[in-house]
C-alpha cells in the first residue's frame, strides 16, 4: 500500500487543461507587452528573428481576427524563447523607467521649490550643489517669479528646469 502512494508522489500529474490555458495567455500577454515597448527597448530583447518577424507581422495587421490569431501564433511559439531572460530585461527596463521618472519628478519638484522658496531656497540649493553657476540660476529664478506672479506662459520656469536637469544629470539622490 506504501509502495502505491509513493509512486503517486513520484509521477506529478500534468498540468490541468485550465493551467494550460493560464500558462499560454500568460505568454500572449508577454508577447503583447513586448510589442508595447518602443522599438530603442524592443531591440534589447532576446528574441529569435523568427519571433521578431511574427511580431512585426501582428503589428502590421489591421484586422483585429487576424491579429488576435497572430497573438496566438506568438504565445504557442513564446515557450521556444528564453522567456526567463525576457522577463528579467522587462524588469531591468522598468526598472530604469522608474529611476528616470522618480529623477524627473525630484526635478519639477526642486523647480518649483526654488521658484516659491525665494532667496533662501536658491541659497539652500547652492550649498548642496555648489558647481552650479550661481548668477544664471539666480536670473532664471527671477524670471520665473517674475513670469508668475503676472500669469504669464511658464517660458522661464521651462529655462530654469532643462537647466537643472543638463546641471544635475542623473546627481545621487540628497535629501533637501
Amino acid at each position: 500500500m506504501v509502495d502505491s502512494e509513493q509512486s503517486q508522489h513520484d509521477n506529478p500529474e500534468p498540468p490541468s487543461k485550465s493551467e494550460l490555458k493560464r500558462e499560454m495567455q500568460a505568454l500572449q500577454q508577454l508577447g503583447k507587452d513586448l510589442m508595447a515597448l518602443p522599438d530603442s527597448h524592443f531591440a534589447r530583447m532576446p528574441l529569435s528573428e523568427d519571433m521578431r518577424d511574427a511580431m512585426a507581422l501582428y503589428k502590421r495587421l489591421k484586422h483585429n481576427e487576424a491579429k488576435r490569431r497572430q497573438l496566438q501564433f506568438i504565445g504557442k511559439n513564446m515557450p521556444r524563447e528564453a522567456v526567463d531572460d525576457i522577463r528579467a530585461e522587462l524588469e531591468k527596463i522598468d526598472h530604469e523607467s522608474k529611476v528616470y521618472r522618480h529623477h524627473f519628478h525630484r526635478l519639477e519638484q526642486l523647480r518649483d521649490e526654488l521658484i516659491s522658496g525665494g532667496n533662501d531656497a536658491v541659497t539652500q540649493f547652492l550649498d548642496q550643489y555648489p558647481t552650479v553657476d550661481i548668477q544664471q540660476l539666480r536670473n532664471l529664478v527671477r524670471q520665473a517669479q517674475k513670469e508668475q506672479s503676472q500669469q504669464k506662459p511658464p517660458a522661464a520656469s521651462r529655462k530654469l528646469f532643462r537647466f537643472l536637469r543638463e546641471n544635475l544629470a542623473m546627481a545621487p539622490d540628497t535629501e533637501h
